[in-house]
């Protein structure tokens, strides 16, 4: 995961490229942006709530997001039957796991909008 300061300068320096562009363009690119763009807060209650996964669909991450949702599954599942200790173990260690984004939504969403923006900057700016 990059640091904040390291997401921070990436924003900075797409929206400086932003700032170039012709004033049609800047609109379109931030109609685009505000459509695509992730709120972080959203993705902080997903995973507070739904340690199973949900945050990750948001930010488009289904693979991970099916995983994190089976393991929390299975682990619920084996709460009812003999594999008390087991189904438990299950559901504390994606929680552990899932503990670091939460504490790190923030930066998350924060690097994502920065792909999505620049990927949407690229967009804008190769039809000129």
């Amino acid at each position: 995961m990059k640091s904040q300061e390291a997401i921070q300068e990436d924003e900075e320096r797409i929206r400086q490229r932003v700032r170039a562009l012709p004033d049609d363009k800047q609109l379109q690119f931030f109609k685009q942006a505000e459509q695509e763009l992730k709120d972080p807060d959203t993705y902080a209650v997903l995973n507070y709530l739904f340690v199973a996964g949900l945050h990750h669909f948001y930010l488009g991450k289904p693979l991970r997001g099916t995983i994190n949702l089976c393991i929390f599954i299975t682990g619920t599942v084996m709460l009812f039957t003999g594999l008390v200790g087991f189904g438990l173990l299950l559901i504390i260690a994606i929680t552990v796991v899932e503990l670091r984004d939460l504490f790190n939504s923030q930066s998350v969403v924060q690097d994502y909008n920065n792909e999505v923006m620049e990927k949407i900057y690229r967009t804008v700016s190769q039809d000129e």
